[in-house]
């Protein structure tokens, strides 16, 4: 019997809910005995010219080690018209920017010491403004002609919507977020005798990482060691890694003692980069009878200060995935990547396919009220058919496999959506103040896309059991639990003699990690060939124990045993056939290379209601399909499903990183940052439906992102329409209670 598909409570859990993880912070190695403690002095302003930095007074504070700044460091600078200095030396672009590191014997003496050094700001005026960062009437970086740091496509063309009975425009707003991981950020670092720096990290990717610190500190990869301990949370701000821990190495290096560093929550909040942001115009075009003809996609996107992934990633792949589920003709995709001071941008969760997703799933809302059809009966009759596949986006996509009207079908039937169209009827016809609105959205993604491999490694030990090493790197996701059921599946060895590693560059060299949710698809292959590899050399060594032909050999996955075809009396088990084979001589090490991107997709539907006299929004239900193709955990897949469901619905209705005029975050504690939690959330209703793939052995989608892409303008969308009736056409995110109040008595107005 096959154990893909079983509820297998995670093998993680256990030590989560007892002991607990151990994190960074919580780090007690004998290499970091004698550690000081590191703390950033960090840029109260938004844009200035430093003119003068004075450390004096607090490198005489108690327990202060060094205080060390841009000119203390005699690391080569990163290069190119936007560079982002390991410490702000000449100028500061954004609140939170790293001015000094302040190191001190005991935690406690940091903030003290960090108050005492004394930076002489000459402010320059702040560009806040998608559109004053476009003017270019301020530019962050002098010999430059533009804040423009990046486009995509080319500018939109008009005529394509030549021909179109109605054409609808609209700007809106996805707005900039705040990661905020469980665990902030965090590093603890020590030079060994041998000259090699190891560094303890929370990210998740512990090799590019490791490249990415040794190549700013001058040394080859092989001179370093990065570990990844427990991590709590990255979202996609964890990607790779920062400046930061740069700064931290060369520190090391330079007092010739062990490091540690964490930040504050504060810090986390303005300093760790944001996800989102971008200013979309949509524009849509088509038939009275509901068929869309083209669609028009200009974004600006908010890179922050300086160009990280917030600059490339996101509106590459907002432009690729911007025609969504619907077949339309003719799409003009065009974006271009601005700076602005303000915290640099790169991955949040679905970093540019929840941006692509909430504008076309707005434009079909706008484009079924111009026409006065039913939301669901335009998205229906324009949704890609199953027997077009793969099918080809005019953006360049080739999706694999779907069944996009079908999960739509089977949304709608599941919520009962004609008898909520009732009820919101008769709810208008009564002048009830609390107004029923039904949003939809269906959603394609792209799992996997950076199309690159992951690396696997496996030995059966002469006990019997299983240890395996994998490159891709959990933060929450449950990959020791998914992996082992993936090879006790495929070896018939029980899980819980299978263990699996990960996080040490010393373990696992090469790797690419966990991100676009490639780990199942590309880090659960890479088990599976290895297994496969393994697999092959015990059939021969059986063939050898039991002197019989190969070809008669099988492996009894029941027993965990191998035997000759229909003769279970004279098995052999791993465990003996692993001590016959002698140390190491069951083992594969493989590099899983046939990586091609999956397309996971869906439909969600969210019911809200909304107070009009007040503009409180209560999300009452949202029903959800979300397709990644046959599920290895139902357990860890129906977690990963919540936890996208509750961010995209937090998107929706609550969060926003906000600046004043001057550069100043509003939002930069968790008294302003709003956050979702169980009380602003229904009971989820989650709907199966599982459409494989062909570009993977395990035939699997990825699942970690999808459910956040779906949710985000259903949610939305439901706010709108529950208020379509008194004139309101758009509601920018976040749906806040002043917001939706706003828009009531704007439309009020207009009568």
């Amino acid at each position: 019997m096959s154990m893909m598909g079983t509820r297998v409570v995670r093998t993680e859990d256990h030590k989560l809910i007892t002991v607990g993880g151990s994190y960074v912070d919580d780090l007690r190695e004998p290499d970091l005995d004698g550690a000081v403690h590191a703390m950033f002095v960090r840029s109260p302003v938004a844009h200035a010219r430093v003119t003068a930095i004075d450390s004096r007074e607090a490198a005489r504070a108690p327990g202060v080690v060094a205080v060390l700044t841009a000119a203390d460091l005699d690391l080569d600078p990163p290069g190119g018209d936007h560079a982002e200095p390991w410490l702000a030396g000449d100028a500061v672009r954004y609140v939170g920017q790293p001015v000094a590191l302040v190191l001190t014997e005991r935690r406690y003496q940091l903030a003290d010491a960090a108050e005492l050094v004394d930076v002489d700001y000459d402010p320059l005026p702040a560009v806040i403004d998608l559109d004053d960062a476009l003017a270019g009437t301020t530019l962050l970086f002098p010999g430059t002609d533009s804040n423009v740091a990046k486009t995509h496509g080319k500018p939109f063309d008009e005529s394509a919507f030549d021909g179109c009975e109605v054409v609808v425009t609209r700007r809106i707003v996805n707005q900039r977020v705040a990661p905020a991981p469980l665990e902030v950020r965090g590093a603890a670092c020590a030079w060994g005798a041998d000259g090699r720096l190891t560094m303890w990290l929370s990210t998740q990717n512990p090799q590019l990482a490791r490249d990415a610190i040794a190549g700013g500190l001058g040394l080859d990869p092989t001179a370093m060691r990065l570990i990844a301990p427990d991590v709590g949370g990255g979202f996609g701000a964890k990607i790779g890694a920062d400046p930061d821990p740069v700064v931290l190495g060369w520190a090391a290096r330079h007092v010739g003692r062990p490091v540690r560093w964490s930040e504050t929550r504060s810090e986390n909040l303005t300093a760790m980069t944001h996800g989102r942001g971008q200013q979309q115009t949509i524009t849509i075009g088509g038939s009275r009878d509901g068929t869309v003809r083209a669609f028009g996609l200009d974004v600006v996107q908010d890179g922050g200060a300086y160009p990280r992934l917030g600059t490339t990633l996101l509106p590459g792949m907002t432009t690729l995935m911007a025609t969504g589920t619907y077949r339309i003709p003719r799409v003009e995709a065009y974006s271009r990547s601005v700076l602005t001071t303000t915290t640099p941008t790169a991955a949040y969760r679905g970093a540019g396919r929840p941006e692509a997703t909430a504008a076309i799933e707005r434009a079909m809302d706008l484009f079924a009220t111009e026409i006065g059809m039913d939301p669901a009966e335009v998205r229906r009759r324009n949704l890609i058919g199953p027997d077009e596949f793969p099918y080809q986006t005019p953006t360049g996509a080739t999706y694999d496999t779907g069944e996009y009207a079908a999960a739509l079908d089977r949304v709608l039937a599941a919520a009962d959506y004609d008898g909520l169209r009732a009820e919101q009827t008769r709810r208008r016809a009564a002048g009830d103040p609390v107004v029923l609105g039904l949003g939809l959205a269906s959603y394609v993604e792209i799992t996997a896309g950076d199309a690159g491999g992951e690396s696997g490694r496996m030995t059966v030990e002469p006990d019997g059991s299983v240890t395996a090493w994998t490159g891709s790197s959990p933060h929450g996701q449950g990959h020791a639990t998914s992996f082992a059921m993936v090879l006790a599946d495929q070896l018939g060895i029980p899980m819980e003699r299978i263990t699996v590693r990960h996080g040490d560059t010393d373990e696992v060299a090469k790797a690419v990690g966990t991100f676009g949710s490639r780990s199942l698809q590309l880090g659960g292959s890479a088990m599976r060939q290895a297994g496969d590899e393994v697999i092959e050399k015990a059939r021969q060594l059986a063939a050898e124990a039991v002197e019989a032909s190969v070809d008669d050999i099988e492996l009894n996955t029941d027993d965990g045993a191998w035997q000759v075809r229909g003769a279970p009396s004279g098995a052999i088990s791993w465990a003996q056939l692993a001590a016959r084979a002698g140390d190491g001589a069951l083992s594969a090490d493989v590099w899983y290379s046939d990586a091609k991107p999956t397309f996971p997709f869906g439909a969600h539907l969210a019911v809200v209601e909304v107070d009009t006299g007040t503009g409180k929004v209560v999300l009452r239900r949202l029903i959800a399909v979300d397709d990644a193709g046959p599920v290895v955990n139902p357990l860890a897949f129906e977690g990963q499903r919540h936890g996208g469901l509750a961010q995209g619905a937090a998107q929706a209705l609550l969060e926003e990183m906000t600046y004043d005029a001057d550069g100043n975050p509003t939002t930069g504690t968790l008294a302003d940052y709003e956050f979702i939690s169980a009380t602003e959330l229904p009971d989820f209703e989650l709907l199966d439906m599982a459409t494989p793939t062909t570009l993977n052995p395990l035939g699997v989608k990825g699942i970690g992102e999808a459910a956040t892409i779906g949710s985000t303008p259903a949610v939305q969308n439901a706010v709108v329409d529950a208020l379509s009736h008194l004139g309101v056409r758009h509601v920018d995110m976040p749906a806040g209670p002043q917001r939706v109040w706003q828009a009531i008595s704007d439309a009020n107005r207009r009568v």
